[in-house]
């Protein structure tokens, strides 16, 4: 079966992020429905898979990465209100069977990311 995961890089300090909250949500019938929560431990992953097994569907998904109080415990807030507080990923997953892993590569001012493996 399938699974959802992540990892989350800070790109300024050059460490994984550790301590970001990450909340999990799907679209259903035309609504975001939230699915699950998790924290990244010290090396910017989480403990399990976001979602595995029946709980991954094919579908539209939506990561929300809740950096602002990240970045604040880091010293590296920047102004109020910070540039990125929430960075929210939307994407599709076309193969209910199959692994998504979606990183996140962020600093207070920008953010990237791509489908790892």
């Amino acid at each position: 079966m399938g699974k959802l995961t992540t990892h989350i890089l800070d790109t300024a300090r050059g460490k994984p992020a550790a301590g970001v909250h990450i909340t999990v949500l799907a679209e259903r019938s035309g609504a975001w429905v939230q699915l699950s929560t998790a924290i990244t431990n010290a090396d910017g992953r989480c403990d399990a898979p976001l979602l595995q097994d029946a709980a991954f569907a094919a579908g539209r998904y939506r990561l929300v990465f809740h950096v602002g109080p990240y970045f604040e415990a880091q010293g590296l807030a920047t102004a109020f209100p910070a540039f990125l507080e929430d960075v929210p990923i939307e994407f599709g997953a076309a193969d209910a069977a199959g692994h998504y892993h979606v990183p996140l590569l962020v600093t207070p001012w920008s953010y990237a990311t791509y489908r790892g493996s």
